[in-house]
């Protein structure tokens, strides 16, 4: 590396034109909570959303993100989260913040309590422009009809997107490649990025770190 680096707020140095990302994973910290789209902010930083129905893993993938155990709480009963959830990661100016939306696709939730996350989601995706969705899917099984009407959203609406296939250690290899052939039947998507991720283990965290840093690397001047 050469040349003289510029140093931003998040970690980020630009040398000869060239982004680079120094993120320090492990200081981030609880940002904020809303629970209905009023509540919502203006985008001020980068966001990088996380969806996925629940018990899908949210919350693990993005305490493992991050060094952590119990910064994003892990819900013993599916349904339970009803809120946006935000968490900064880096220094007091930090660039960068990551968005738990609530699981979907619980059945036992009753009608008006997910007429109000519908409200919440669409109020929160239709305030800002969405600079990178993780959308998760368990590995194990073929994406629900919720998964895929979410990647129908974010086709139609150009959100650009990746699929981060969870739960990957509880597979034998003979079921990964079975299931990877499966899914490319089932997602009608070309050119989608799909990593496959397992809490336990730590697979394919450094993919999806790569991922973002690369992301951050294109808006380094953002509050």
């Amino acid at each position: 590396m050469c040349g003289t680096p510029r140093t931003y707020s998040c970690g980020f140095i630009l040398v000869n034109g060239r982004g680079y990302c120094m993120m320090n994973w492990n200081k981030a910290e609880f940002y904020a909570c809303y629970g209905t789209e009023k509540q919502i902010p203006p985008k001020e930083r980068v966001e990088i959303v996380f969806s996925g129905r629940s018990n899908v893993g949210k919350s693990s993938l993005i305490n493992k993100l991050l060094n952590r155990k119990t910064l994003a709480r892990v819900s013993q009963m599916p349904g339970k989260t009803a809120t946006i959830n935000f968490y900064k990661i880096g220094e007091e100016k930090s660039n960068i913040i990551l968005v738990d939306l609530p699981g979907y696709g619980y059945a036992k939730v009753p009608k008006t309590e997910k007429e109000r996350w519908q409200k919440l989601i669409g109020g929160y995706f239709s305030s800002r422009e969405i600079d990178l969705v993780f959308q998760l899917v368990d590995f194990r099984h073929p994406p629900t009809a919720d998964d895929l009407s979410m990647m129908e959203f974010y086709a139609e609406h150009e959100i650009p997107f990746i699929i981060a296939l969870t739960k990957a250690d509880k597979l034998k290899k003979k079921e990964r490649d079975e299931r990877r052939a499966s899914l490319e039947q089932e997602i009608p998507y070309d050119n989608v990025t799909v990593v496959e991720f397992s809490a336990k283990t730590g697979e394919g965290i450094k993919e999806l770190q790569g991922i973002i840093k690369e992301i951050i690397a294109f808006e380094p001047n953002q509050k």
